[in-house]
């Protein structure tokens, strides 16, 4: 192997780790009525039919995400309810095939690759590009005040679908759903250290 052809590959592994890096935690995002007081409800309950269950059933999908926002409702003293909840929670995700080009100056600067490390070159001189094709998934939760059919808070979620992700939805759904309820504006109430 040449000293270019080594550095080239350097150069190669360096950005996929780098890459890779950033592909940490999902993005989250979070939104509330700024005239409700999500503190004055006290019932929830599930729209009937959920975004998440575009057949005539429900998936396993929608029974996760409702498991998880159960959990995390619960926590924050909500009861569940039936007959007549106060607010109404409703789910809807998203995929998108995405695509990330990332440039480095290329190992073959010839002459010039006597600056490698040391500074840098005006746009100019040669890069290498890297182009890394990958799916990106949105969940949205939304919640509606049951009787005026108002949303009063909706979070979203974005990151990119991993094989971790694809092999233990169940895990991902729960951690997501976890941190979505860290932007909601009823905290749970501290657990008592042991």
């Amino acid at each position: 192997m040449s000293r270019t052809s080594g550095i080239k590959v350097l150069l190669t592994a360096i950005l996929a780790i780098t890459i890779g890096g950033c592909t940490s935690g999902p993005k989250i995002r979070a939104d509330a009525d700024p005239t409700v007081n999500l503190t004055t409800y006290h019932t929830f309950g599930f729209f009937d039919h959920l975004a998440t269950d575009r057949s005539s059933y429900s998936t396993m999908i929608t029974s996760r995400l409702k498991d998880a926002t159960r959990r995390e409702l619960k926590r924050r003293g909500y009861e569940e309810s039936t007959e007549n909840p106060e607010l109404l929670v409703n789910f809807n995700t998203n995929v998108q095939n995405k695509t990330d080009v990332q440039s480095a100056p290329s190992a073959n600067a010839g002459f010039y690759g006597y600056r490698s490390g040391v500074y840098g070159a005006w746009g100019g001189y040669p890069q290498d590009v890297y182009t890394t094709h990958y799916q990106e998934g949105t969940l949205v939760m939304d919640m509606v005040d049951a009787k005026k059919k108002q949303l009063v808070w909706q979070a979203v979620a974005q990151a990119r679908l991993t094989k971790k992700v694809m092999e233990d939805p169940a895990a991902a759904i729960d951690s997501i759903v976890t941190e979505m309820f860290t932007k909601y504006p009823v905290p749970a109430p501290a657990t008592p250290s042991t």
